[in-house]
């Protein structure tokens, strides 16, 4: 069976350990918390080509900003589990490609806050008193004070697009030097804004032209490529001057160079570009050497304490995933408390094994065994009831049902999109606490075929009914399900056909109705057995032909 993103990852053939690609530079402190559980290899200058070649035999990948994890690429990694980007943005990861194929993606989201938030601070100053220009003049032998003179900041007006964890914090900065800050950003907390002193505002046509330095701190997506362009600059004043620590796109670079050209601003501070370095006779290249620019090759996380916190945070995720557990900044993976999944985990496996019950049991019985267009309910009762999040056993479950059918990678990343490719439908019902459980906690799984009953005590899970039969029973193996009249004599039958094929029965429970002996007619009962040996369609033949058996199963969990 395929693994998830709730256990632990099968190891290919050829390697005892699961296996880390880091082609990029990590701290030895972040490689100290992977070396003892993984084997991990550090080539350098991995090509595009060669990564296709080797990320097969890998379950985990950490990069920084120059590997380009493609298409591609992921379609070759038939082992990978998890791709960690050392930092903020996944622009070189092809997130939709990974959540198809059940790879979570995760970053570092807080690991470099404070080197971004200052980086934006230091190229402000840097073009507001031409510091970059002064020093390249005296270095040349120069003296030219009357020709550099600059501009204050305090008193000045900040506009920044994007008051993220990156944004607020140059708000802050910008407060303390005296400035005046205005923001956009339709998801920023007004309460947030205000306490900061921060002006929120509805559009760009309300910030751009009050703005005497504009910052933008968006993540690149569609809705934000070329947000600032040749309209937009022209609404600004001819003083302003604009700063990019955040992805080369969002300002159009020949749109910029344009209005920097033509005094429609006063210039700029760049730390990204489009492509990086920027290429040849590109706009990118025409701005890194503008006289009215300050140009850095992407320093906006390069402090040696966000190295080494982004480092430290993504390899901690990486672990914590290949040993079975969840991420804390999974990029395609919703969020989790660590105390709600404590509380759910053990409740993975049990909902992962009814699901595979389900399938293997009713198999072979006409459609009942088709999952396509099948509908379950994946009711809660219990402590379970009052947890809100609860894809994880959404997850185990879809990849539960699939399980036996495909070896396809299911897990939380991608369980959602499988399910409504497969045409699977599950509704998850939180029915309450009830005071009258026999457990603290009750799991069921019902469809038009049958209901699955389970519940965990301490690491062990239990079924505790299958359709109308109730019993208690630790799903694990090679397990043999037979419904038969109650009669006696019906397992020494069992007992006979069994030993006869060499196959020993590990344990044995048996099931009774739960109103045995009320009804008409003869009263039927469930025998579950846990076997060893090889039990093929003859055993089950002749199981089926033993007197009173009215259905046989055999299931592999």
């Amino acid at each position: 069976m395929a693994p998830s993103a709730t256990s632990p990852p099968e190891n290919d053939s050829n390697t005892s350990r699961p296996k880390i690609l880091i082609p990029e530079k990590v701290s030895p402190d972040g490689l100290a918390i992977l070396s003892p559980h993984f084997d991990i290899d550090q080539p350098k200058g991995v090509s595009a080509e060669e990564l296709i070649s080797i990320i097969p035999k890998y379950h985990g990948l950490i990069i920084r900003s120059e590997t380009k994890v493609t298409a591609a690429v992921l379609a070759a990694a038939k082992n990978l589990k998890v791709v960690a980007r050392a930092g903020v943005g996944v622009d070189n990861v092809d997130v939709a490609s990974a959540t198809t194929r059940g790879i979570i993606v995760v970053n570092s989201p807080s690991g470099n806050i404070v080197a971004a938030a200052e980086h934006t601070i230091a190229l402000l100053m840097a073009v507001a008193r031409n510091v970059p220009a002064g020093d390249r003049s005296l270095r040349n032998g120069g003296w030219e004070r009357s020709k550099l003179v600059g501009t204050e900041v305090g008193g000045k007006t900040l506009g920044i697009i994007g008051l993220g964890k990156v944004g607020f914090k140059v708000a802050r900065m910008g407060v303390g030097l005296g400035m005046k800050v205005i923001a956009m950003d339709p998801y920023a907390n007004p309460d947030m804004a205000a306490s900061a002193s921060v002006t929120l505002v509805a559009d760009l046509p309300s910030l751009l032209p009050k703005v005497d330095f504009l910052t933008i701190h968006t993540p690149l997506i569609a809705s934000t490529l070329d947000l600032i362009s040749t309209a937009e600059l022209a609404t600004m004043k001819p003083t302003a001057k604009v700063l990019n620590v955040a992805r080369g796109g969002v300002y159009n670079e020949a749109a910029l160079l344009a209005a920097i050209e033509n005094d429609t601003i006063a210039g700029a501070g760049l730390d990204v570009f489009t492509s990086e370095p920027p290429a040849p006779n590109s706009p990118a290249e025409a701005l890194c050497r503008h006289p009215r620019v300050v140009a850095t090759p992407h320093l906006g996380a390069s402090t040696i304490e966000a190295q080494e916190n982004v480092s430290l945070d993504v390899c901690a995720q990486v672990l914590t995933i290949l040993q079975g557990g969840l991420p804390t900044s999974a990029v395609n993976a919703p969020l989790i408390l660590p105390e709600e999944y404590r509380k759910l985990q053990p409740f993975v496996k049990l909902v992962e094994k009814m699901g595979s019950l389900y399938t293997q049991h009713y198999s072979g019985k006409g459609s009942k065994g088709a999952l396509t267009g099948k509908h379950f309910d994946l009711i809660y009762e219990g402590e379970l009831a009052a947890i809100s999040n609860t894809r994880p056993l959404f997850a185990a479950l879809v990849k539960g049902l699939m399980g036996v059918v495909s070896e396809m990678n299911v897990n939380i990343v991608n369980a959602q999109l499988v399910a409504k490719e497969k045409g699977i439908v599950v509704s998850e019902i939180h029915s309450g606490s009830h005071s009258d459980l026999a457990y603290a906690s009750i799991v069921t799984l019902r469809s038009e075929e049958g209901i699955i009953s389970g519940y965990v005590s301490g690491k062990t899970v239990y079924i505790s009914r299958i359709d109308k039969f109730f019993a208690s029973f630790v799903p694990e193996g090679l397990l043999i399900l037979l419904r038969n009249y109650d009669r006696p004599g019906k397992i020494g039958g069992v007992g006979g056909i069994l030993g006869r094929h060499g196959i020993n029965v590990r344990f044995m429970s048996v099931a009774a109705l739960e109103d045995a002996g009320r009804g008409e007619g003869e009263d039927e009962a469930l025998m579950i057995l846990g076997v060893e040996g090889n039990v093929g369609r003859e055993v089950e033949g002749e199981l089926r032909g033993e007197g009173g058996i009215l259905d046989v199963s055999v299931v592999r969990l």
